[in-house]
């Protein structure tokens, strides 16, 4: 039974216990107090009866006698002890002693209810009874011949009568209380019932569920408190939606973003991460509540945070991520203005291509300087010569312009090169794609290598598994198949063999030129599609590169669609794969890059 019900009952119980016992209270002392006026009463009316009756008979010895059977006729008739008292206080008769005995009892003048009816009035009195030893009550009334008639009564029947009347009155209140517990309980029930509805309800509010509503039973105060639970409940539902749609908005905006993002509150524990963060840093734990140093261990990141809980203005630095990356944070206090700080949003940007094209820029500025100096500061000097010693003999200026030429021959030939690998970066439009039969392509340069003077000693083969076709530019296939079959047989020794193998495999033609030249070692492989960069700087210039084929091939096959690859071993030769789609919708479909046969 609920708390509140019990405090009820017994708050009622305690009540009607409390009034059933003030009433009975009163009711016993009245019904007492009116049943002693009514007993008097009684006894006088039955006192004057018998003093008119004894009253005919005189006091003399003779007439005792019958005066003591009218004191005990008396008494019979009015259910009292009947004393006979003479007008000098002699007893004269008693309905309880015996006529022989009256001699032996004190003279009664002197009592008080005696002296009142001998005087004429109604006397009452109440002594300890010699003979008996009870206390009685005592009618006295005038009578024989001056004299008096008393009238006496067990005052013990008047507490019995009164007793039985309080155990009336004591069951009446109990069953009074019975009645008003159960009456209460049912009212209470009642009454709180819509209190435990609320309950519950609150409950379920502070479990989160919000769906339950409390039925409109009543109109009064505790149906109005039921409609502001349903409200209230109405408006946390679409608060909690509208908050839930919000978090996964925010959520699906981070998650999306390619920057990373961490928010730090104002004890300097993490808030808000998205997945792009974690990938930063390969964190993958729970982020909520830790340090941002346990996510990123950088000194120069923990002083940012420090710096941008001082001033309202943006701060950055730069940092480095797991893998290799380079990462350039940015955090902001929030709010801003003189409120007290609620934390730190920092944004980390990816700028490891940034950094590496920078590289590479340099690297390009460096490497197209350096292979540009030699040819031109020859060219120049040798054309400086001519023109200040018009005197040399025309063997040594042919020797001078020859050089000159070579000189000017290969400036050209890194200057085309260039144009050829700018051409394959910027151009982006497939309006000149098509059908390509990429095996006449592979024929006819394998024909020609070998009529070359430099491939008499070098085995170059040819082999088709398939149609050997391909969706892209003719001009740009033929270029970077080109580039690597020259590449092949220039770095094959003597006795080597140069293979091209083409083999169609579902939307995907892969071609494999394959040399038995000195390869490539290891370290750098990662870098031979680079401009400018060569294995061998002294063989490469040697041999007449320019140290762009490789980047201008990289970029023609990317440009079609495709893919590169090379395999290498020191002094064993290397393997290197384009991989061309076969139609325009080919991208995505099948697994270009498997392993060559």
């Amino acid at each position: 039974m609920p708390t509140l019900q019990i405090k009820i009952l017994a708050a009622l119980g305690a009540l009607v216990v409390f009034v059933s016992a003030l009433t009975g209270l009163l009711v016993d002392n009245g019904l007492r107090h009116q049943e002693t006026i009514q007993t008097m009463d009684s006894l006088g009316q039955r006192a004057e009866l018998v003093g008119r009756i004894a009253g005919r008979i005189t006091a003399e010895p003779a007439d005792r006698a019958r005066l003591a059977s009218v004191a005990r006729q008396g008494a019979e008739a009015a259910q009292a002890r009947v004393s006979l008292i003479a007008p000098d206080g002699t007893v004269v008769g008693d309905s309880s002693i015996p006529a022989p005995e009256l001699a032996k009892l004190p003279n009664q003048a002197d009592r008080p209810e005696i002296e009142a009816a001998l005087r004429g009035e109604l006397g009452r009195g109440e002594e300890l009874d010699t003979v008996g030893g009870r206390d009685l009550l005592y009618l006295a009334v005038p009578g024989i011949e001056g004299g008096a008639v008393r009238l006496a009564i067990d005052p013990s029947d008047l507490e019995t009568r009164a007793y039985d009347l309080r155990l009336e009155v004591a069951a009446a209140g109990m069953l009074g209380l019975a009645a008003a517990l159960g009456v209460s309980f049912f009212l209470s029930w009642l009454t709180l019932r819509p209190i435990r509805e609320m309950r519950s309800a609150a409950e379920s509010i502070a479990r989160g569920d919000l769906e339950p509503r409390l039925p409109m039973r009543l109109s009064d105060e505790l149906g109005e408190i039921a409609q502001a639970i349903n409200r209230m409940a109405e408006q946390l539902r679409e608060r909690l939606s509208e908050t839930t749609r919000e978090k996964e908005r925010l959520a699906a905006v981070l998650n999306a973003m390619v920057e990373g993002v961490l928010v730090v509150d104002a004890d300097g524990g993490i808030l808000l991460a998205n997945e792009r963060l974690r990938e930063f840093f390969d964190f993958w734990g729970e982020l909520s509540g830790r340090s941002p140093l346990e996510v990123v261990r950088s000194s120069d990141f923990q002083d940012l945070l420090l710096e941008a809980g001082r001033t309202d203005d943006p701060v950055s630095c730069e940092i480095d991520g797991s893998r290799n990356r380079a990462l350039r944070v940015q955090a902001v206090r929030f709010p801003s203005g003189e409120v007290v700080r609620m934390g730190t949003v920092a944004v980390f940007h990816d700028i490891t291509e940034i950094r590496r094209l920078e590289q590479v820029r340099q690297d390009f500025v460096a490497n197209a300087s350096h292979e540009l100096r030699t040819p031109l500061a020859a060219v120049q000097g040798f054309a400086e010569t001519l023109l200040h010693k018009p005197d040399l003999p025309a063997s040594d200026q042919r020797h001078y312009v020859g050089i000159i030429e070579r000189h000017a021959l290969r400036l050209g030939a890194i200057v085309e090169d260039l144009l050829d690998l700018s051409k394959a970066e910027s151009e982006t439009a497939r309006s000149e794609f098509e059908d390509i039969d990429v095996s006449a392509i592979a024929r006819s340069l394998v024909a020609d290598a070998k009529s070359r003077r430099s491939t008499e000693h070098v085995a170059v083969e040819l082999s088709v598994v398939g149609p050997g076709r391909a969706w892209g530019e003719r001009q740009a296939i033929e270029q970077a198949l080109g580039n690597l079959l020259d590449n092949a047989i220039k770095y094959t020794e003597d006795g080597g063999r140069v293979g091209v193998v083409l083999e169609t495999s579902g939307s995907w033609l892969r071609i494999d030129v394959t040399d038995t030249g000195i390869g490539i070692p290891g370290e750098d492989l990662a870098r031979i599609f680079e401009r400018f960069y060569r294995v061998d700087k002294a063989r490469s210039r040697a041999l007449g590169g320019t140290g762009l084929g490789l980047s201008i091939v990289k970029h023609q096959v990317q440009r079609l669609g495709g893919q590169i690859a090379v395999e290498s071993e020191l002094g064993t030769g290397s393997t290197f794969s384009l991989i061309l789609p076969t139609r325009p919708d080919a991208s995505g479909v099948g697994d270009p890059l498997r392993p060559a046969p």
